[in-house]
């Protein structure tokens, strides 16, 4: 039997997918089109987009298999990944290198399931925070799209130091890492919070990585590259932990706002 793309005029074949071959068709139905994806994710992550979904293929986290056509078919497993990347990011505000680390550890949908929110504990955080390198780099065009951001919001928060940049050939860049600040604040952005009213963010940023700097410093300039090696992944790791702590003190504060 055939499937229809929404939108299309175009029927996609049931072609088994590897490990599908002798179960019947209706297994075979459970698999989603990109815009069913799409549609199914919708009132639980707003922004998804097929862009956004595509990206993220492009990243080699999805991995859907492909009709004869080339039509992008995804399990109800690739539905599953795909929810958990996206809490990820919603949730921990973790860059897509660290993500691809962690579901290759094994983190999953069932890691991030509802009921720690629902008995108001706070979310399980990221076992570690990547320092090294910067990853992909992003034109603002890249950025705006991916995230949704204004784009007179991403020179805000230029204009006060929150985000930088870099030039290259006369084009603007951003990191992973800035990107997903950029989608964060247009998060907050949403509740009335503007560039000026992230100053109180950088500060704190600035003193906690002044801290742990001052901790690891000796280390981190070592000629060794065993013990510098050694000191990234304790910084890493300090750095989880802070942030963990930040979001754990935080929690018991709005808790006595809310009470």
């Amino acid at each position: 039997m055939a499937s229809t793309i929404p939108g299309a005029d175009v029927e996609i074949p049931e072609v088994p997918a590897p490990g599908e071959e002798g179960q019947g068709p209706e297994a075979r139905r459970k698999s989603l089109t990109i815009g069913a994806v799409c549609k199914q994710l919708t009132q639980e992550f707003p922004d998804i987009s097929i862009s956004k979904i595509r990206y993220l293929e492009d990243q080699k986290l999805l991995t859907p298999r492909r009709t004869a056509g080339g039509y992008r078919l995804y399990s109800a497993s690739d539905v599953s990944r795909l929810r958990t990347i996206l809490r990820l990011q919603r949730d921990e505000f973790l860059p897509l290198r660290v993500i691809r680390q962690e579901l290759a550890a094994g983190r999953s949908e069932a890691d991030l399931a509802t009921p720690a929110k629902a008995e108001g504990r706070p979310a399980r955080r990221a076992t570690t925070v990547a320092v090294q390198g910067s990853g992909a780099l992003y034109s603002l065009d890249d950025v705006v799209e991916d995230t949704g951001a204004d784009p007179r919001l991403v020179a805000e928060l230029e204009e006060y130091g929150v985000i930088k940049g870099a030039v290259r050939a006369g084009v603007k860049y951003y990191d992973e890492t800035e990107r997903e600040i950029i989608r964060a604040v247009t998060e907050l952005a949403r509740y009335g919070v503007a560039g000026r009213n992230l100053r109180v963010f950088r500060s704190s940023a600035d003193r906690e990585s002044a801290l742990l700097q001052q901790i690891l410093a000796p280390a981190l300039r070592s000629r060794n590259p065993d013990r510098r090696r050694e000191a990234v992944e304790a910084l890493e790791n300090l750095a989880a932990v802070a942030s963990h702590l930040k979001h754990l003190l935080l929690i018991r504060d709005l808790r006595k706002i809310a009470g």
